[in-house]
């Protein structure tokens, strides 16, 4: 039992630095998005990708050895949680300890990446407002006035100053 709670402990670890790198990548797209880098932005998105893949790696050990725990404890592995791991080792103070402080490290930076990218979301979001607000002006400025040609309706009739549907007038 004592190598399957070093083995956890490890990936547990393991699995936290992960997490902390996604977070500096993160924090640094923040200013990335905000300077409109988009060069940056990409190259930080594939160094991201890389760091998700070996958290995915790590969290299928995550799983296995909490499967292995679950056979040893005699648990069902789909409902045994961190939390009771920790409480079924109380007369194990120090794995007991060990595991407290990786889950609590994992919890903790898994709400900063989370806050970090919903922080990023908004401003994206943002960005992209604003890139089809200047695109509705770019357009509008380039559309010429309507005219002020009225029809039955009490309706502009739509018709734009300087355009004709007929195309060249040969009359002039």
């Amino acid at each position: 039992m004592a190598s399957l709670m070093e083995n956890l402990v490890d990936v547990l670890d393991r699995e936290c630095t992960m997490y902390e790198n996604l977070l500096g990548l993160s924090s640094q797209k923040t200013s990335v998005i905000i300077e409109g880098n988009l060069e940056a932005l990409a190259k930080i998105t594939d160094e991201e990708q890389c760091v998700i893949g070996n958290i995915q790696s790590l969290e299928k050990k995550r799983e296995e050895a909490m499967k292995d725990i679950a056979n040893v404890l005699n648990k069902d592995v789909n409902s045994l949680k961190l939390t009771d791991l920790i409480e079924v080792l109380e007369k194990r103070p120090v794995d007991q300890k060990n595991l407290a402080v990786q889950r609590d490290r994992l919890v903790g930076v898994a709400g900063d990446v989370r806050r970090v990218n919903g922080q990023n979301q908004e401003l994206l979001r943002s960005s992209l407002e604003m890139v089809q607000f200047e695109m509705n002006i770019i357009q509008a400025s380039k559309r010429a006035p309507e005219t002020a040609n009225y029809s039955r309706a009490l309706g502009t009739t739509g018709e734009c100053l300087g355009y004709t549907s007929g195309g060249f007038d040969a009359k002039q």
